[in-house]
């Protein structure tokens, strides 16, 4: 079991909705799992309040499942990854589109500064998460500049779903080296200004995600 420091500066069902939550992106706890709330209550020596709480909030964003009386943790389906890569190619082309017509040239350069970044981290070999987070970041500032707070919100209420199929799109040889490609050929056509090429990059990379994911998880059925 991971251990939790509580810090009394922040709400303990946050820092428990955290770690429950990192636990299930590192697979600590596996898909159809059962989360038990009265044992993380008893391991931490909490009450079941800031569990419980903790454990709605991962409800809302998809990666816990009601099942009569148990909270299973996410299994995903061929279905449920085709519906929210299709939703992302939507709503994300969209913001890619925004963004390219509306940024500042210093919020370009902050998009550009995250891709040096990433390329450093890739060199450096730099831990997995690490370069998770800044490809995350990426389509997090795209998103951010858009100033379209109500477009923000469609892609939030998905995003812990997101970062699930993120860390699992990681899989694979070179992986970090293609994704970092695909974003460096959205840019560019930021950087032009080109709004209709850049959203068609952005479909194209996300159809590619998609691909790859399904492949790994038909693979995962395969070796069962």
């Amino acid at each position: 079991m991971i251990k939790l420091f509580i810090e009394k500066k922040e709400p303990y069902y946050i820092q428990f909705y955290r770690m429950i939550r990192q636990m299930i992106f590192d697979g600590k706890f596996q898909p159809g799992e059962h989360i038990n709330e009265t044992q993380l209550a008893k391991e931490y020596n909490v009450s079941k309040s800031p569990i419980r709480e903790a454990v709605r909030i991962l409800e809302k964003e998809g990666l816990l499942v009601a099942d009569k009386s148990k909270m299973l943790v996410y299994k995903p389906t061929i279905t449920d990854v085709e519906e929210i890569y299709y939703c992302r190619m939507a709503l994300e082309s969209f913001a890619v589109n925004l963004t390219t017509k509306l940024a500042t040239d210093d919020e370009l350069s902050k998009i550009e500064a995250t891709l040096a970044e990433t390329e450093a981290a890739i060199s450096k070999k730099m831990e997995a998460n690490s370069i998770i987070f800044l490809n995350e970041q990426f389509h997090q500032l795209i998103l951010t500049f858009t100033k379209n707070n109500r477009l923000q919100k469609q892609v939030y209420d998905l995003k812990g779903l997101i970062n699930y199929y993120r860390i699992l799109n990681f899989q694979g040889n070179e992986r970090a080296v293609e994704i970092l490609e695909q974003h460096r050929r959205i840019f560019y056509y930021m950087k032009e200004r080109d709004e209709t090429n850049a959203s068609a990059e952005m479909v194209n990379h996300l159809e590619r995600d998609l691909k790859h994911l399904l492949q790994i998880m038909m693979d995962s059925t395969r070796n069962l």
